[in-house]
């Protein structure tokens, strides 16, 4: 069982003993330290609360929305609802800050605490740090009985979609005008209500929906790679729909399946709509140091900047903001449009996605093809503890010192057109090893080649 404390949430397993374990003492102490910090920022007392689907969700959800209440916080809760749906309702509420209740993508048996700050965007490391200090302290000073927050109840998911059809790119006579059918895997969360109800915003009647009930007993896996999607790619042959879509279970990574059946690539979603955004919005793109070169191919080919960030959205955020990039992300499936929010959102990356599509009136396998075809190798480099990670990734940058390197997020290496990015994790003693180049083969000797370096630096 697990609980892993960082900077940018709280997240663990439920069940077992305190402080090993996401349990309801844990859930309670950093929800204590959470609306500590917010109240000692100001008179603002709104918290705005969503949850995913999974089993844990209330249990969790209705732990910190009443130690709010107990610290004299208001709550605005919006029950089952997407991580962006809650991003772009603190705003919205002029809130002082949000907790989405998700772990994302992982098992059913995990959960999360995110932390959004009052324009509904990750809080920053050093935030992230103080509430973990609040939270070691433990010195809550809770609210008398007469001043008690409040608790209100709103659904926000149809502003969300408002908000999202009202951006100039988003066309939905094009998308109605093509006459989609397309097939959905919301994995048993809050995509069953979400993106279907956002197809039909878009003009799109035909929707065939498997793994729809928001149970939070996923049907499979709920990451959204290849692996775990044999189910909606049969779905998508069988049933002749145009194409297929995945989501996570807190609608922030999206993944397509062609009309063949076969894996659009998560790697991709970013790129095509990136595509489609700078031929209409010419402007800088972001995408972090693990993603595929792609999206650097595409923004350059139309002679504008692309940077790299470090892992992790709010580092992604961080570098579009300094370079008022147009679009960004990650390569897990996450689309940032920062006209909308500046967070992943799944919404609009399927009305941009559907607008390019039927824009360019072809099929979906068929508009893969006009993009860059690079593989991806990932690995790991398993360690004892206490290894000096950071005396490794030195070595490893000064073997390869005559390449060019990228050392904001441990070492990203460049060969010709190939690369290999080495980052430690925060969590336990790995180095996680990714490689990208045309062939699969290639990247995946280079992954071997970085593990035999390593094994060589700490015989």
């Amino acid at each position: 069982m697990t609980l892993i404390k960082s900077i940018s949430g709280i997240r663990g397993t439920i069940g077992g003993a305190p402080t090993d374990n996401l349990t309801p003492v844990d859930i309670v102490k950093f929800a204590s330290a959470y609306g500590s910090w917010i109240l000692s920022k100001g008179e603002n007392k709104t918290i705005v609360i969503g949850r995913d689907a999974r089993i844990s969700g209330s249990m969790v959800s209705e732990l910190i929305i009443q130690t709010l209440i107990g610290l004299g916080l208001d709550v605005v809760d919006l029950g089952l609802s997407t991580t962006p749906t809650v991003e772009m309702a603190v705003p919205a509420e002029n809130a002082a800050g949000g907790i989405i209740v998700t772990a994302s993508h992982n098992p059913k048996q995990w959960n999360a605490l995110k932390l959004l700050n009052e324009v509904g965007e990750f809080i920053s490391a050093a935030e992230g740090q103080k509430i973990l200090e609040i939270a070691e302290a433990g010195e809550f000073h809770f609210a008398p009985v007469d001043q008690l927050g409040k608790r209100s109840s709103k659904d926000y998911l149809d502003y969300h979609i408002e908000q999202i059809l009202a951006l100039d790119l988003v066309k939905p006579e094009l998308i109605k005008k093509a006459n989609y059918k397309i097939a959905v895997d919301p994995v048993n969360s809050v995509g069953g209500i979400a993106v279907p109800r956002l197809l039909n915003a878009l003009g799109v009647d035909d929707v065939v929906i498997i793994n729809g009930e928001p149970t939070g007993v996923f049907a499979h896996n709920p990451e959204p790679l290849a692996e775990h999607l044999g189910e909606i790619s049969s779905t998508v042959k069988s049933e002749k729909c145009h194409l297929g879509i995945v989501i996570d279970p807190d609608v922030d990574r999206l993944a397509f399946v062609c009309d063949d059946g076969e894996m659009f690539g998560e790697e991709y979603t970013l790129v095509a709509v990136a595509d489609f955004v700078l031929s209409h919005k010419p402007g800088a793109t972001v995408s972090n140091l693990s993603s595929t070169r792609a999206l650097r191919d595409i923004t350059e080919k139309v002679g504008q900047s692309y940077f790299a960030s470090a892992v992790g959205e709010v580092n992604v955020v961080e570098v579009m903001k300094a370079n008022n990039a147009v679009i960004g992300g990650e390569g897990n499936g996450g689309v940032i449009v920062p006209e909308l929010h500046y967070g992943r959102d799944a919404l609009v990356g399927i009305a941009l996605f559907l607008t390019h599509l039927a824009e360019k009136g072809v099929k979906i396998s068929n508009l893969r093809s006009t993009y860059p075809t690079y593989q991806m190798s990932k690995n790991k480099a398993e360690l004892t503890a206490g290894t000096d990670v950071d005396m490794i990734l030195e070595k490893i940058s000064e073997k390869y010192k005559k390449q060019p390197q990228n050392t904001i997020d441990g070492v990203k290496i460049e060969f010709d057109g190939d690369w290999v990015h080495l980052r430690k994790s925060n969590t336990e003693p790995i180095i996680r090893i990714y490689a990208e180049s045309a062939s699969i083969t290639t990247a995946e000797n280079l992954t071997k080649k970085i593990l035999q370096d390593i094994g060589e630096i700490i015989e």
